[in-house]
Parts: structure tokens; sequence; C-alpha cells
């Protein structure tokens, strides 16, 4: 039951991530039609735009929701891999663990710097 669980939060990362990503692309690739509807930002890549975008509040609550479940599904698909290579019980707890922290320490970082540009 925890597997299925675990697969489902998987597959459901999986949506969140397309979803997002086809936001990012429209917004940072079809400048000049976001442009014409008045909307969108001029230069997408330039530095005053991402500071602009770092400032509000959708931006950031996105670049979150993004960072974990890219890191939830990234991690999880990558603890499975390693653990169909059959370690020994030990190890596949150590494993487990490993992702868990990397995830954790990474999502913390990303969350930070998120937060920190907002607020700055």
């Amino acid at each position: 039951m925890r597997e299925a669980t675990l697969w489902t939060l998987h597959l459901a990362a999986g949506i969140v991530i397309l979803v997002l990503l086809a936001v990012h692309m429209g917004i940072m690739h079809l400048e000049d039609i976001l442009a014409a509807m008045g909307t969108g930002y001029p230069d997408p890549l330039s530095w005053t735009s991402v500071v602009v975008r770092s400032k509000k509040l959708l931006f950031t609550v996105a670049y979150v929701l993004l960072l974990g479940t890219a890191l939830y599904h990234g991690l999880y698909g990558l603890r499975n891999i390693l653990l169909e290579l059959n370690p020994g019980r030990v190890a596949a707890r150590v494993i487990q663990w490993l992702v868990l922290a990397l995830g954790i320490s990474l999502f913390v970082l990303g969350t930070v710097a998120a937060i920190v540009a907002y607020v700055r």
C-alpha cells in the first residue's frame, strides 16, 4: 500500500511538472504573443524581468511548487532505480535515507533562495 501511494504521488508530481513547465515555456518563449495580448514581459530573459517576476508571490509559489514536485519526482525515480539493483537490507535503508536527506536539503535551499528573492 505504501509503495502504491508513493507511485501515485510520483505520477501526480509528473502531471504538476508538465503543467508548470508548459506555463514556464509559454512565458519564456511566447513573449511576442503575450505582449500582443497585453500581458507578459518584453524580454523575459533579461535580468530586470527575472527580478520583477521574483517579486511576485504567484511566481514564488510556482517556483517552490515546481522545485518540490521536481525533486520528489526525480529523487523517487532515482531511489527506485537504485533499489532495483537489489542492495542488501541495510544498503537499501541507507539509500532511502540519503535520498530523503538530499531531497529535503535541496528543497530547503531552493525555498530559502526563492523567499529571499521575493522579500528583497
